[in-house]
Order: structure tokens, then sequence, then C-alpha cells
């Protein structure tokens, strides 16, 4: 498989990998881009963004990255943090006032953004396709809801919820929708492809996923680090599952249904290219062609583990900082030997990530989706293993 673009001096194990992860690994198409201190040094890509009709992966194919485009809306209300226009010590409902309803009043944007406000599911109404496209259902239903744990006590991925939650103090403080917030405020003086809903001048170069089968997702899950997640993942008297599969009606092919794209989804079928991905982490810790998007101080608050132990959803060791994941647990793809991150992993088998101390940022997408629920598979590992082995 012939690997197109550029990969700078000292940086040539992860070429090598990306390589082996198309011999080896069952790679369909892929990016894969690193950029240090503002300038890229990796940028990557191969393969078919469609292996039906064998169009070929272009530098700026765009594909599904599912949760790891949640760092959009949680970057778009750290930058109105940035601006002095949120604080992180607020109660939400000082922006958003219905959010007070069934003993939320007291709630914070800091709680909120690290997965503590116990407001994981929608199962009680769970979304819809109508619902995503007009917004305000999802957002009204979250307003009323009551939290499934004491706000702040424990933590729990909220995977379907916090794109909506994030979005609705953006939409609130900003007077624009997300989208047209982060086209304005982000993706647009930045250059990139990131979105959570794809404009149609964009749709010709989105990738068409493959998605695994039922039986190589059960064989990627076998791990027993996983064994307790996946019982209660099945077990609709489980909160995982209520929070999860209980939380979204889906009655088309969602991975290649264009209507997917096309709807505001910020917490679950955001697109990107690889290049624009870790471009966009870039700007989250330095300049990118001068342009920052925090500020040092709010970047060592970002990365800052808020809570750090068993999730309450996944059932497994997750670590959260604000706004992102950070290393701990077995969906996190790093080595153990480098702390200091900040990123987030998706189920399409996307990841991304910022290394501050290093100034390095990180941006994978690919077509084939992850066999593991959450991400962190073994191309992606092999992938940052082989950026860590310079150095």
């Amino acid at each position: 498989m012939a690997i197109e673009g550029m990969t700078a001096a000292g940086f040539e194990a992860v070429r090598e990998a990306f390589e082996r992860n198309f011999a080896e690994g069952g790679e369909v198409g892929a990016g894969v881009t690193v950029y240090r201190h503002g300038e890229p040094v990796v940028d990557l890509w191969g393969g078919y963004a469609d292996a039906e009709t064998r169009r070929p992966w272009r530098r700026d194919t765009i594909a599904a990255i599912a949760s790891t485009c949640k760092t959009f809306a949680t970057g778009a209300v750290l930058l109105l943090v940035e601006r002095g226009e949120v604080d992180l010590a607020a109660p939400v409902a000082r922006y958003w006032p219905e959010f007070a309803q069934n003993g939320k009043g007291e709630i914070t944007v800091r709680t909120l953004l690290g997965h503590r406000a116990g407001l994981p599911s929608m199962h009680r109404r769970p979304i819809t396709w109508e619902d995503l496209r007009d917004w305000t259902p999802i957002t009204e239903t979250l307003a009323a809801s009551a939290p499934e744990w004491p706000p702040g006590t424990a933590h729990g991925y909220h995977g379907v919820s916090i794109g909506h939650l994030a979005g609705e103090i953006v939409r609130r403080v900003s007077g624009s929708t997300l989208s047209e917030f982060l086209a304005q405020e982000i993706t647009r003086p930045l250059g990139l492809d990131c979105y959570v809903r794809v404009p149609d001048s964009a749709m010709p170069r989105l990738a068409r996923m493959v998605v695994p089968d039922a039986e190589t997702v059960r064989l990627g899950m076998e791990v027993p680090e996983l064994a307790d997640f996946v019982r209660a993942f099945t077990d609709p008297a489980t909160l995982s599952f209520r929070a999860l599969h209980g939380s979204v009606v889906v009655d088309w092919d969602a991975a290649n249904d264009p209507r997917t794209y096309q709807v505001e989804s910020p917490s679950m079928d955001g697109v990107a290219s690889a290049h624009s991905l870790a471009r966009y982490f870039a700007a989250l810790i330095g300049e990118v062609d001068g342009i920052r998007l925090l500020s040092p101080g709010l970047v060592e608050q970002v990365r800052t583990p808020q809570t750090n132990g068993i999730d309450q959803i996944l059932r497994v060791h997750t670590a959260w900082g604000i706004g992102f994941t950070v290393p701990g647990g077995p969906f996190w793809p790093a080595p153990e030997h480098v702390t200091g991150l900040f990123g987030q992993y998706g189920a399409t088998g996307s990841f991304a990530f910022a290394d501050p101390d290093r100034g390095l940022a990180f941006g994978y997408v690919p077509n084939r989706g992850s066999e593991l629920l959450e991400g962190g598979d073994s191309r992606v590992r092999s992938l940052i293993a082989a950026l860590y082995a310079h150095p």
C-alpha cells in the first residue's frame, strides 16, 4: 500500500508503524499527523477513502471521528473561559438558567466538563435524528433531568450528552450555535476541516466507514479489564446500558448515512481530517500561524486530573481533566511513562492528544472502526509508541 506525505528526520518510526498498520493491522484508509511546536513533522495518508469504489485517501479526506469530536464542544467552552466570558467555578445555571432544575443549581462548569455532573443518560427520552436536527429537544431534556449520582462525588463518561451540555453553554453565552461558533472562532481562522455539522461542500471528501462485525467487536472486547463493562453494556438494567445504547434511537445505517453528519451531534458524530485534528490540538497548546487558543495557565488546568478512578459508565479506570481525558486506564493508548497529556478517543478508532511538555500534537483518523467500543486499539497504540520512541 503506497503511503503519501512527509516525515521529518527523526520521526521515521511513525511512518514505519503507519505502513505496518496497512500491511499487518487491517487498515483500510487513514491519515496521521503530528505537529511539534506549531509545525507539522509527520503528515501521512494512505489506503482507500471508499474500499468499494477504491477511491483513494487524500490529505484532505475527512472521516467520522465519533467521540473525538467531543473536544470541539469542550474546546469552544474553554475558549470562552480564556476570554473571561465563562468562569469554570461558576454554576452552569448562571449561563443556562433552566439547567438548575431537579437539584442541579450548584453544578459548576468545571464539574460538568470533568464528567462529574451525573448526567450521562438520555434513556427517558432517547435521542432521535429529528432531535439532533432541532437541538433544543435534547437540551430541554437535559435541563429537566435529575443527576444519576450526587454531582461532584463520582465520574462517569457522558458519552451521549456532553456535547450538548457544553454546546448549550456556548450557545447561551455567544448567541451562536456550536457549529457557527466553531467556524467563526476556531476552524476558519485556523483553516481546519473539523465539523460537528458537515457542510454540503465538504461531503464529497467524506470517507466511507467500514464497521467491524459483531464477532470482531466481541473478540476485541475480550480483555479481562473490560469484562465488567461488557457485561453492563449489554444489560438494560444498568446505567452503562441506559447511558449508551439506551440513550439513542438509531433507525438507519448511521455510519454511512449522510444525515448522520449533517446534524448538530457534538458528542458522537463529528468529522475531521487527521491533519486538521492535529493542527487543532497544536493550537490549543501553542501558536499555529499566529493563533493560540488557550493560555499556558489554562492548559495546565485542562491537563490536571479532576477525577481518577472507576468510571460509573465504563466500569474501568478512567481519568479526566477539564473537557478532555487524561492518561489512565485501559482505553488510554499512550505509553504509561508518558504523562501530562490530554486528548480524546473515538469508537471509529480515531484519537487526538496534545503533549504540552514536548510541544506535540497528534491526530489519527481511520475509516475502519475500532474493535474496542471506545477506541485505543492496536493501530493507534503502535503509532504513539513509535512517536515516543523518538528521543
